[in-house]
């Protein structure tokens, strides 16, 4: 059994045991933290990830002093590959992100479906690893929905959300409808780069950047087979040009909300 997969168990287990030990029902335990019963059965049976709102008010009910959030976070850090993490500190401390997605939705704006359709591309992984990779990527796109949030800037192919071959149409419509959410909210803007931009920076391949509160800035380069850190100032440098290039040439906010609806309008 993967480290993961016994980090996940352990979290199921704990609360089921917790919960059992303090004599309440799951309805009982469901009202004490805000959630429904068919909720509670659901996260105890694997079914639905707990997010860290369920898991603070587990800890709470049980004074465990933070120990489910506290695995929940090492579950989360389990679940992205090794050559992830040192990317995932810099994006959870960034008050700035800026994205480029060349052949798909970048990840902090991908749905559960749309990111489980890409995972199982790679023949290599089994359906239970999928389902962590999905896991841990959700979990991930929490840092959008804190008090602080970062101003995350996407800028995405338009051939990249025109894929609605058979079989993915459904997965693509939820995706953009999602994306058109996204593109609504304050801290996060939208930018299709249209079809008709021809040959442009971005052919290199997709990036993210972030930047700390002290104003420095990182960057993440997504390869075949893993994913590399840019920190120094040339690679860096070479990043930030790209990203206004990619930019300026890209559809303004509400113009780009637009074509998403307009290229989603035909599978509502």
């Amino acid at each position: 059994m993967s480290e993961q997969v016994s980090t996940a168990e352990l979290i199921r287990a704990q609360l089921r045991r917790s919960r059992a030990t303090a004599g309440l029902t799951q309805e009982e335990f469901g009202r004490r933290v805000h959630y429904s019963p068919s909720t509670v059965s659901a996260v105890e049976l694997g079914q639905v990830v707990p997010n860290h709102a369920y898991l603070k008010r587990a800890d709470d009910v049980f004074d465990s002093g933070g120990l489910f959030v506290a695995l929940r976070e090492l579950g989360r850090r389990d679940g992205e590959p090794v050559w992830f993490r040192p990317w995932l500190e810099a994006e959870r401390t960034a008050t700035q992100l800026r994205c480029f997605g060349a052949t798909m939705v970048p990840g902090l704006l991908q749905t559960a479906d749309y990111a489980r359709a890409g995972f199982r591309l790679d023949l290599s992984y089994t359906a239970e690893r999928i389902e962590e990779l999905v896991a841990a990527r959700l979990v991930r796109q929490e840092i959008l929905d804190r008090e602080h949030a970062p101003q995350l800037t996407a800028v995405i192919e338009e051939t990249a959300l025109r894929r609605f071959a058979e079989g993915c149409a459904e997965v693509m419509a939820g995706q953009l409808r999602h994306l058109v959410e996204c593109a609504r909210r304050p801290h996060v803007n939208v930018h299709v780069l249209p079809a008709t931009v021809g040959l442009h920076a971005g052919l290199f391949g997709p990036f993210i950047l972030g930047c700390s509160a002290e104003g420095d800035w990182v960057g993440f380069l997504d390869t075949q087979t893993g994913g590399t850190v840019v920190d120094d100032i040339d690679g860096v440098a070479t990043l930030l040009g790209r990203w206004e290039t990619l930019r300026s040439e890209a559809l303004p906010r509400q113009q780009s909300i637009d074509l998403l609806e307009e290229i989603v309008r035909p599978w509502i």
